[in-house]
């Protein structure tokens, strides 16, 4: 299976997606010209730096709506639903100096003992997967009902934002290395090189870069996972319609129509770093088309089935199963 579903990632599914220009507007913010005296006093001495003083608003940090780079690349994403996801920057910036937005929603109070389990969710980490990042926002519009509020949230819809937001969006990132083979998994040095000249012909999209963690998204997520401690991850890609997983708990069956599919894991992969090496339990959603969206009903059928498996699984003791590996030849 796996090498079948090698096969199938060679042939390489890349959107051509034509992208809305744009230009980034910086705003700074003055003061107040009802502001007294001693404000003004006050706001004087804030800027001073090095003995030279300077305005506030040349200090300002340049202000960017990233939701219009957003919307314009989705047509399933609205301006207005984009802003009310309320991302902010993480602090990381990509490659190309994007920032890695991001959100932490915590559980709604519910009276029990025991703490919420945590759920990292992550989209985009291909950035030619277009449908991923925005089923991620959509799931967003829905962390407020039912059994979602039980959980506490670290969300962030896209990964990859220089493969995304490139005029052509690619799977790589703009040093041209595919972030989903750049995780620090046992051997990497060894096994995940190997594995890209042995087993793909050096395909240039699958890539693992020179080093473990040698770029700032795939960092990122390595120090979100240390930060949050989450109990189970949540990475969607496309576009092959399965679930797949790995990790110390009882897999799922389905997802609305995505069937449990197990396609092995790969050197530097972020299945085999979570679910095998730091035995976080992963689900890889593979959504069936990297262009279409699914339906509005399957979208939640997926969401609800994967909110289910959460409840009835992630909580519980983790329970033995079979490690499936793939090593490098």
């Amino acid at each position: 299976m796996a090498d079948a579903f090698l096969h199938l990632m060679q042939r390489g599914i890349l959107a051509s997606v034509c992208a809305a220009g744009l230009v980034l507007a910086t705003t700074a913010s003055a003061a107040s010209k009802d502001a007294s005296p001693a404000s003004a006093e006050s706001n004087n001495k804030a800027v001073k730096l090095g003995g030279a003083t300077m305005s506030a608003a040349r200090n300002a940090a340049p202000q960017v709506d990233w939701c219009q780079r957003f919307s314009a690349r989705l047509a399933s994403l609205s301006l207005e639903t984009c802003r009310q996801s309320g991302l902010t920057p993480s602090g990381t910036l990509s490659v190309q100096g994007f920032p890695i937005l991001h959100r932490q929603i915590p559980p709604v109070k519910s009276g029990k003992s025991t703490p919420p389990v945590r759920v990292l969710l992550l989209g985009g980490i291909h950035g030619d997967e277009l449908t991923a990042p925005a089923i991620v926002f959509k799931w967003m519009q829905w962390m407020n009902q039912g059994a979602a509020q039980e959980f506490h949230w670290s969300v962030a819809p896209v990964v990859n934002p220089d493969g995304f937001l490139t005029n052509k969006p690619t799977r790589m990132n703009a040093n041209g290395v595919d972030l989903n083979r750049n995780f620090p998994t046992p051997d990497w040095h060894q096994e995940a090189p190997t594995y890209w000249v042995k087993r793909t012909g050096r395909d240039p999209r699958r890539f693992p870069g020179k080093q473990p963690l040698s770029e700032p998204e795939s960092r990122w997520v390595n120090d979100e996972i240390a930060r949050f401690k989450p109990d189970v991850v949540i990475s969607v890609h496309a576009p092959f319609g399965v679930l797949d997983f790995d990790g110390p708990v009882q897999p799922p069956r389905k997802f609305g129509r995505l069937v449990f599919t197990p396609v092995g894991v790969y050197p530097g992969s972020l299945g085999n770093y979570s679910g095998l090496h730091k035995k976080v339990p992963i689900i890889t959603i593979e959504l069936p088309n990297a262009l279409a969206m699914p339906s509005e009903a399957e979208s939640k059928k997926i969401w609800e089935d994967m909110l289910t498996w959460i409840q009835r699984n992630v909580s519980q003791k983790p329970v033995a199963s079979p490690i499936r590996q793939v090593v490098a030849k």
